[in-house]
């Protein structure tokens, strides 16, 4: 397990300076001066100089390139030219609500998608099963702004239960919480249901059935174990794209996460907070998909020895 663990870790390597190249090559190609962006119209092309010879932007493209990796390799990830901090300090100031965002998003779905999954298998072709596969695919194809401004609308101005925006309180998540989750509960619950289908008609459940188990035992006992499977796979990677996907739902409810971070940034031609905040959230994409195939050994035995 250890080997396997060393083995992803390297892995990553070539992956964020994959990831790297490419954002700080399309930054690099797109059009406009990052130093006229800070500055402003009125700065003298002295100060537009002094600023472009400060940052190492006159530099060659592999230089710049170079620089920002080996920089990027001892901790530094530059300064943000808007507010001057390190990007660092900005991002890991930001992350707790990103991360607080997506796992209570992530917790609702799987409380909610996987007993509307377990539900519509057992009960195939009934209403259950019907109106939660209509439920579901009217998610998987709500765009998340648009669902967003309809909570907002319906709980917050008409009946004034929520608030709209913020994330200070428990009732502040809410909304936002329930905009990002809509289209993982969707997921969640298909994969769930396609899964237990699947499993419910394997050999060994008509055995366990033969033996005169009781059917709850076969369900919750036999079938779910194997049938989570997938499902822990979707919920990794759900999880990890609930991380770099929260960019509309924190702008809609004024969320101060990683993604308003990196409109902002945007906006502004800040280069190193978007190299950066890309970066970090590739890295926790990655260790979230690491600690998704540790788990697979928990849930299945036999993964765990093709493992080690």
């Amino acid at each position: 397990m250890l080997r396997y663990i060393i083995r992803r870790v390297l892995f990553l390597i070539p992956v964020l300076l994959g990831v790297a190249f490419c954002v700080f090559t399309l930054l690099y190609l797109t059009p406009g001066d990052p130093a006229r962006m800070v500055l402003g119209d009125m700065a003298t092309d002295e100060a537009i100089k002094e600023f472009r010879d400060k940052e190492g932007l006159n530099d060659p493209y592999l230089v710049q390139f170079g620089n920002y990796v080996w920089k990027a390799i001892n901790g530094d990830i530059g300064r943000s030219y808007s507010s001057r901090r390190p990007v660092m300090k900005e991002l890991l100031t930001a992350f707790p609500y990103t991360l607080k965002l997506s796992a209570f998003a992530m917790i609702i779905a799987i409380l909610i998608g996987i007993p509307c999954g377990i539900i519509s298998a057992i009960k195939q072709y009934s209403w259950f099963d019907t109106i939660t596969m209509i439920f579901a695919m009217v998610g998987l194809s709500m765009p998340v702004f648009w669902l967003g401004l309809l909570l907002i609308l319906l709980f917050s101005v008409h009946l004034r239960w929520l608030p709209s925006s913020g994330f200070s309180t428990f009732k502040a998540m809410i909304l936002p919480s329930v905009a990002l989750a809509a289209q993982s509960i969707s997921m969640v619950t298909r994969m769930t249901r396609s899964s237990m289908l699947e499993v419910v008609r394997a050999d060994y459940i008509r055995t366990a059935r033969a033996k005169g188990q009781k059917e709850s035992i076969v369900i919750w006992v036999h079938a779910l174990r194997n049938a989570l499977i997938p499902v822990v796979t979707l919920c990794g990677l759900q999880f990890g794209s609930l991380l770099s996907g929260a960019i509309l739902t924190e702008t809609v409810f004024a969320v101060p996460g990683v993604g308003q971070l990196m409109i902002r940034a945007i906006m502004a031609r800040d280069y190193p907070m978007v190299q950066g905040g890309v970066l970090f959230v590739a890295i926790a994409f990655s260790i979230v998909n690491l600690l998704v195939d540790l788990l697979y050994a928990y849930i299945d035995p036999r993964i765990k020895a093709d493992l080690v």
